[in-house]
C-alpha cells in the first residue's frame, strides 16, 4: 500500500501544499497534482494529493457512504494509513471530508461550520465529481479574485449556488471547498461569491 503514496513524502507534499495554497488564493484557478499518484479506485490523484497533504493524526477525516464502501474499504484504508487521520463519525465532527459529488450529493450546511472564537475549526470539503475546466460557467468575486474570475465545472449540484449563498452568508464562518477531478484541482475559499451564466 505504501506504494501508491509520495515516494518522497516530506518534499512532494510541500509542493503540494504550495499549490493548495495558491489555489486557495486565486479562487477558481486550475492548478495540477498528484500525477505520481495511484491511489485506490475510485479516488482521484488530485484529491488524494491533497488529503494526504493536509490531513493528520489531529484532523478527523470524515468519509463519505460511497467513497467509505468503494473498493472493499481500500480508499479508507489507503487515507487513514498514509496520514494517521481517525474517521469523523459525522460531517459536522470532520476536520476535512471527502465526497463524491455525483455519489452522495452534497449538503454544506451538514459540516462544521466553526465558531465566533475558532472560524478555523470548520470542514474542508475535498468534492470530486465534478468536471473542471468544461460545461456552465461559474463567475467568481470576492478576497483574492481581482474583479470577477471564472470557472467551467460541470457536475454540481443543482442547488450548488444556492447551497454555496447560504454558506457565504455565514461568513466568517461556512466550509471551504477543493473541488478535484482527475490530477486537476480548484479551490472554493468560502469567502468568494459566486454566480453563474444563465443558459
Amino acid at each position: 500500500m505504501t506504494a501508491l503514496a509520495f515516494a518522497d513524502p516530506v518534499f512532494e507534499s510541500q509542493a503540494v501544499f504550495r499549490r493548495i495554497m495558491r489555489a486557495m488564493a486565486v479562487p477558481g484557478t486550475i492548478f495540477h497534482c498528484g500525477e505520481s499518484l495511484a491511489p485506490p479506485a475510485p479516488l482521484a490523484p488530485a484529491a488524494a494529493a491533497a488529503l494526504l497533504t493536509l490531513a493528520d493524526f489531529e484532523t478527523p477525516l470524515w468519509i463519505a457512504p460511497s467513497f467509505a464502501a468503494a473498493s472493499g474499504g481500500a480508499v479508507a484504508a489507503y487515507l487513514t494509513f498514509h496520514t494517521g487521520a481517525p474517521l469523523a463519525p459525522s460531517p459536522e465532527t470532520a476536520a476535512f471530508a471527502l465526497i463524491d459529488l455525483a455519489a452522495d450529493g452534497l449538503r454544506l450546511e451538514r459540516f462544521a461550520q466553526g465558531t465566533a472564537e475558532y472560524p478555523d475549526r470548520s470542514t474542508t470539503a475535498v468534492a470530486q465529481g465534478a468536471c473542471l475546466g468544461e460545461g456552465p460557467k461559474l463567475t467568481l468575486a470576492g478576497p483574492g479574485v481581482a474583479g470577477e474570475a471564472e470557472l467551467r465545472a460541470e457536475g454540481l449540484p443543482r442547488d450548488f449556488l444556492a447551497q454555496w449563498a447560504a454558506n457565504r452568508g455565514g461568513f466568517p464562518l461556512g466550509v471551504d471547498m477543493i473541488l478535484a477531478a482527475g490530477t486537476a484541482l480548484a479551490c472554493l475559499p468560502r469567502s468568494v461569491v459566486l454566480s453563474q451564466e444563465m443558459r
